[in-house]
């Protein structure tokens, strides 16, 4: 039995700590039975979701036993889970669950799984830090007092099965904002004048110029008047202004600004972002991943310019160190970075290197000297108008960092244009125009949060932490709040006024989309009703200031600042009268609006959140006997914004088109969305597909087009039973026995399979553990 005993949180991270230590330590995981133990400490019994951090075994008693009896007899227990407060909590769970003293017990702490950084962990020891633990569990308390406290009046006065959360609430609040924002946006219509100037450069070349007015015209009256005065004007170039520019790297990557680029550059979700990351740190490849400080180790500093030199040159090189410009970043860790700057890339899978590959640039970048660049501004008068046009260019005269990395951006605007390269022009220079365009463009609203975007703002409100974005975001997706979706557009008319060299002026009519969005939160009828309810109850848990006040006062418990017992009882007696005030003294909601009446029948048209969502209703308000009709919105339309007019064509579904092969075809929409029917089976409409106008052919497309990707997915059907079928499926052929789906041999074709050895293999079969649900024991 070993003296020394390491104990990490996971087997990966096990792995690749066990090949940098000697034979005197045996290094295991705890493989995720932590979070029972930390119930259990807490003195709370509650279902709680397993993050991916941690993985759920078979017996989690076995797990302790077996650490006790590998611990019992060492005579030192190293624990090394993670730095955060996360990490230090699960130290501590270990501690007393294993019944460990501190004389036994040396914690270790490193910002990445390298030979150096856990030798000199293993020569730097520390005891548990029991003010990050405090301030771990003062989360997880808060947490769960206003999921515990909140939810149940959610299902009381709302619908059943609904959540509350501390960072959750207040995270649907930014969404639900953005949305109504945007419902109440106005677009306001306004021209935007281009000129393509024909022009003499100084080696005597004809160039083209491109120069945008200065602002923006009103109509396209005021547009028709300009071109007309366009006709015979001179144009001169009025001013040339150089100006050397320096753009500076961005530091290297926080946990937010990560899963804000990878959502970017990469197209990652937040979560798939981190569950990347954490294998990278696990493997010892880059540093650790949950952090919110920009600095760089010395040693880190030391090998970024080595790399630098070698690969770019010295005067590629400008060595220099990042300050956290947030005051309530966590403790003193490293930024994201690779562990060894001489490589670019690594082995693992296609995401894990895209994703090393933009820590790697970001962090070598962040060590390279600024991009020199020399901007040019041409401002050109019109002789008979007060308006001026003007051109910008750019040339990069250094590349400097941008070499390697640029960081990207969320802006959606794009109306300013891309600045190019000019040519050499003089004063009262001489220009003749080509065309000059007035083009009818649109104010926008605020566009939608991403998942990245989001992160932004709210680490911008200093809402929540780095270990808390990726669980927020994947929490409200999951709770159905929000969701991501490809919204179409519409299609929209812009006129476009063009005055050619010939002096003539042309109208044209254009088409656009507009609205058009793809991988954006957007909010659910349900997060309105219950954002509008937790406003309305519990103005104090739903503000932005507070929850930051928050996040503060549990920094400074874990700065020892303050004792967490007096923050939560401030916290939690005004919370509690708040709770039981409002399950005494509140009706239920179902988010009602009356549109108005029918005109064909008079009967009261309304809309409400139902059980199983929101939903149009005529009510015969004359007889109370009659029971009223109901149908759903859909998926695009809104309790808050649906018209009388859009609620009545919802009853016109479902509606028969016509016949097909002697039996009606009908139209519908479900809870899944619109669908025909048609000899009792159904077929889901896709996008294009309008179920208000889609005429009987197009239903019989979407029949027959069903019927061969049917035919073309069956490889075999049992005539003398029916429930046995061999499918193709996404992963291969496979045996379809009822409700199984059992995995065929791959040493035969599926063809050659008889019914006996189907239905064999049925009852043989077992299902993939990790797939399936696991039975609640008591």
């Amino acid at each position: 039995m070993s003296k020394n005993v390491v104990i990490v949180e996971s087997p990966a991270k096990a792995n690749t700590i066990e090949k940098f230590l000697g034979k005197d330590f045996l290094v295991t995981s705890s493989y995720g039975h932590i979070r029972d133990l930390e119930k259990k400490n807490m003195g709370i019994d509650i279902k709680d979701n397993f993050s991916p951090r941690y993985i759920v075994p078979e017996n989690k008693k076995s797990v302790v036993t077996e650490l006790k009896k590998l611990t019992k007899k060492a005579e030192t227990v190293w624990l090394a889970t993670d730095e955060d407060r996360e990490g230090e909590a699960i130290s501590w769970h270990l501690k007393e669950a294993l019944k460990l003293s501190d004389e036994k017990i040396k914690r270790i702490v490193f910002d990445e799984i390298t030979k150096t950084a856990i030798l000199n962990a293993v020569e730097n020891p520390r005891g548990i830090d029991y003010n990050l633990v405090e301030a771990q569990q003062s989360r997880r308390i808060l947490d769960r007092l206003v999921g515990f406290e909140v939810s149940p009046i959610l299902w009381r006065k709302i619908k059943p099965n609904l959540s509350a959360g501390r960072v959750q609430s207040v995270a649907v609040r930014l969404i639900v904002e953005r949305e109504r924002e945007i419902d109440e946006f106005k677009s306001i219509s306004r021209f935007k004048v281009t000129a393509v100037f024909d022009c003499v450069d100084c080696d005597g070349k004809n160039v083209k110029i491109k120069a945008d007015l200065n602002r923006f015209l009103s109509n396209s009256e005021e547009a028709e008047k300009f071109l007309i005065h366009c006709k015979d004007a001179e144009f001169l170039v009025a001013s040339l202004e150089k100006k050397p520019v320096k753009k500076s790297p961005a530091p290297p990557f926080t946990t937010s600004t990560l899963q804000q680029e990878a959502s970017r550059k990469l197209r990652y979700s937040v979560a798939r972002t981190m569950l990347i990351a954490q294998k990278l740190y696990e493997a010892g490849k880059i540093t650790y991943m949950r952090t919110d400080s920009v600095n760089l180790a010395e040693q880190a500093l030391d090998a970024a310019e080595k790399q630098i030199v070698n690969e770019y040159g010295k005067k590629y090189s400008h060595r220099q160190t990042y300050k956290t410009k947030s005051q309530l970043a966590q403790e003193a860790h490293e930024a994201i970075r690779p562990t060894d700057f001489s490589k670019e890339s690594v082995t693992g899978s296609r995401e894990e290197n895209a994703l090393y590959e933009l820590i790697w640039k970001r962090a070598i970048a962040s060590q390279m000297s600024d991009a020199e660049i020399e901007r040019t501004t041409v401002k050109i008068n019109v002789s008979n108008s007060d308006e001026i046009f003007v051109a910008k260019g750019e040339v990069i005269k250094f590349d400097g960092f941008l070499k390697v990395y640029l960081e990207s951006t969320d802006e959606e605007n794009g109306e300013n244009g891309e600045e190019g390269l000019l040519p050499e022009l003089k004063e009262n220079q001489k220009l003749k125009y080509d065309l000059i365009t007035a083009t009818q463009r649109f104010t926008r609203p605020p566009a939608r949060y991403t998942e990245a975007a989001l992160v932004k703002k709210l680490e911008e409100l200093g809402i929540g932490r780095p270990s808390t974005y990726a669980p927020t975001i994947s929490t409200i997706q999951k709770r159905g709040y929000v969701h991501k979706d490809e919204r179409m557009g519409k299609e929209r008319e812009y006129e476009i006024l063009s005055l050619t060299s010939d002096k003539k002026i042309d109208q044209e009519t254009k088409t656009e989309i507009t609205g058009a969005d793809k991988g954006k939160l957007i909010p659910e009828d349900m997060a309105m009703l219950v954002t509008d309810f937790l406003m309305e109850h519990f103005p104090r848990i739903m503000d932005y200031k507070f929850t930051a006040h928050i996040e503060e006062e549990l920094d400074e418990i874990a700065r020892g600042g303050i004792d967490r017992k007096v923050m939560l009882d401030e916290f939690y007696f005004p919370f509690k009268e708040k709770v039981d005030h409002t399950i005494e003294n509140t009706e239920r909601v179902s988010g009602e609006r009356i549109l108005g009446k029918d005109p064909k029948t008079g009967h009261q048209v309304s809309v409400r959140m139902a059980r199983f969502g929101p939903v149009a209703q005529l009510t015969n308000l004359n007889d109370e006997e009659s029971k009223p009709q109901y149908a759903g919105l859909r998926r695009e339309q809104k309790l808050e914004t649906i018209t009388l007019e859009e609620a009545l064509d919802l009853f016109k579904l479902p509606r028969n088109v016509g016949e097909y092969e002697n039996e009606e075809v009908v139209i519908a929409i479900g809870r899944f969305g619109p669908y025909v029917r048609h000899k009792g089976k159904f077929y889901s409409l896709k996008k294009e597909y309008d179920p208000y106008t889609v005429n009987i052919d197009e239903a019989i497309e979407v029949i027959e087009a069903k019927r061969k990707a049917d035919a073309e997915k069956t490889i075999k059907v049992f005539d003398e039973n029916p429930d046995y079928k061999i499918l193709n499926g996404r992963w291969g052929p496979y045996l379809k026995a009822g409700k199984k789906n059992v995995r065929l041999p791959k040493d035969r074709e599926p063809e050659s399979f008889t019914l006996e050895e189907c239905i064999e293999l049925a009852e043989n079969y077992v299902p993939n553990k990790g797939r399936s649900k696991k039975k609640k024991t008591k």
